[in-house]
């Protein structure tokens, strides 16, 4: 007698669009990295700390006159303003008038917080936020959420050499971060 297969379940089913929501969106995340971004113009630019290129990025907008002012964010409490303009040939007058060492922060989501008290006591209307293509998606939701309503956010990606490991790991912090924000954190 022929057995009849039974249709698959409705937890089946569902596990399987979970499973291929996770594939197509690990693979959008990984192959279509943000860019860096044009010469607009912004109030403000925000450097996240980490990775290299991402200092030197907003410094290089800040002389070009594509930001006014700049919020370095998660400089180490041990780094001196004369230590970080030696290491970045920053100007002493540069440094006096446009830019900000934020010593608050230790993780993107704190460099959020940290870059939205930044952007309301600069009144800061639009900002360009410079960070690793990888951890742009992560850095700029955390940054939209936290940051006052109608702050126009540019991402200004700097290119970058992930590993799968990287692209991985920062993939799913990506999830987690959305995940808690939907339930409140």
């Amino acid at each position: 007698m022929a057995r009849v297969r039974k249709p698959p379940g409705l937890f089946r089913r569902i596990g399987a669009a979970v499973l291929l929501a996770w594939v197509l969106g690990f693979l959008w995340f990984a192959l279509a990295l943000p860019r860096p971004a044009g010469s607009q113009k912004t109030d403000g630019v925000i450097a996240l700390t980490g990775a290299g290129g991402r200092i030197p990025r907003a410094i290089d907008v800040l002389r070009a006159g594509q930001a006014r002012k700049a919020l370095i964010a998660g400089v180490a409490s041990e780094v001196k303003p004369g230590e970080f303009a030696a290491e970045y040939k920053v100007s002493p007058q540069l440094l006096a008038c446009c830019v900000t060492l934020g010593f608050e922060s230790v993780d993107t989501r704190s460099n959020a917080l940290e870059a939205a008290r930044w952007i309301a006591a600069e009144h800061i209307t639009s900002v360009r936020l410079v960070t690793t293509d990888w951890h742009m998606r992560r850095a700029q939701f955390d940054l939209a959420m936290a940051a006052p309503r109608g702050v126009e956010i540019l991402p200004d990606a700097v290119p970058s050499r992930p590993t799968m490991k990287t692209l991985f790991i920062e993939y799913h912090k990506l999830i987690a971060r959305m995940l808690a924000w939907l339930a409140g954190w």
